[in-house]
């Protein structure tokens, strides 16, 4: 079996095609390490549970049968913590984090990412933006006892935001 393309037609893409080359949830960057599935985050919930919700055909269907998504606005109450710890997306395009491919950021790379598809430099830029939300997790172990899950909720949210679980820490 070969590579395998897919076609995305949603909101903010129209006939855009990648290629899967590696096998869903396997062959990661050695320095990518993800403490949650794209489907464990959209189950627990994140970014206010608006995230996802015009894009199902390009992914897993069990990706959305527990997940926490409310089309019509974003929900901080769908997020794990209750709390909102998002930014906009204009705010991210103004930054310049948003690779064009991938119109919605971070986490719709990670999604395809998670399905098969690689990109070469834009995965290592990608990789080492997640590696740089360590800098948060360093601060919730610095100032929060341990298993004090209700401390530093809205810095813990964010992190779940990049595939980290900040359940645990």
């Amino acid at each position: 079996m070969g590579p395998k393309i897919v076609t995305v037609n949603d909101k903010m893409q129209k006939h855009f095609r990648y290629v899967l080359t590696k096998p869903i949830g396997k062959s990661f960057d050695p320095e990518f390490k993800p403490e949650l599935t794209p489907k464990q985050m959209l189950r627990l919930g994140v970014f206010g549970g608006k995230y996802m919700t015009d894009c199902r055909k390009e992914f897993p269907a069990d990706w959305f049968a527990k997940a926490k998504l409310c089309p019509e606005f974003h929900d901080p109450k769908l997020n794990y913590f209750g709390i909102n710890a998002s930014k906009p997306l204009w705010y991210w395009r103004k930054k310049g984090w948003i690779y064009p491919d991938d119109p919605r950021g971070w986490f719709q790379w990670y999604c395809r990412y998670y399905m098969g598809r690689r990109l070469g430099e834009e995965d290592h830029r990608q990789i080492a933006r997640w590696k740089a939300i360590k800098r948060h997790i360093a601060q919730v172990y610095k100032h929060c006892r341990a298993g004090d899950i209700r401390c530093r909720p809205k810095q813990r949210q964010a992190v779940m935001h990049w595939a980290y679980d900040s359940r645990i820490m």
